[in-house]
């Protein structure tokens, strides 16, 4: 196996813009091929550092938020006790919301509230987009609203994940 101290590392011209589309030198790139191999390859390091690794090169590339976007929601037994959520990416990968990938609150690096990031393993995550934002929020309203803590979640898996914060917290 290769040593990967020798592997060359540089920066890439490769972006990830703010809204999840792929840049290169500027211009989006538009075979979603190459944009799903380039996702392979994707690690975060502890630094928060985004980096594209393969076994012959390493190269840091800027990343605006989050690399992906969730751009779809599914539910399977909505309303029970064994309700799960599915969230979709721009790439089209369809991941569920569970102990092992939770949603997560926090503030774009963009700034402005609190929204829901979706962990989906390596320090990689997709930050939910503003559309399944609002039919996560309404889906939370349906099932209860917020807690005493103003604090809006949603049962998947087993596991309770929140989804937003009344105004005024956070």
């Amino acid at each position: 196996m290769e040593n990967l101290a020798k592997i060359a590392e540089e920066q890439f011209d490769i972006a990830i813009a703010y809204d999840g589309t792929w840049l290169h030198q500027g211009a989006p790139m538009t075979r979603m091929p190459m944009v799903r191999l380039f996702a392979s390859v994707l690690q975060r390091d502890a630094a928060g550092e985004y980096w594209l690794i393969t076994p012959a090169e390493r190269g840091r590339i800027a990343v605006t938020d989050a690399p992906f976007v969730a751009v779809g929601l599914r539910i399977e037994n909505k309303g029970t006790d064994t309700q799960a959520l599915y969230l979709t990416d721009n790439i089209g990968r369809e991941m569920g919301v569970d102990a092992a990938r939770p949603l997560t609150l926090r503030m774009p690096r963009t700034g402005g509230p609190f929204v829901p990031y979706h962990q989906i393993g390596g320090g990689l995550e997709a930050r939910v987009g503003t559309a399944v934002y609002y039919e996560l929020v309404e889906l939370a309203l349906a099932q209860g609203g917020p807690d005493a803590t103003g604090r809006l979640s949603l049962l998947s898996c087993g596991v309770y994940h929140p989804v937003g914060m009344t105004e005024g917290e956070g």
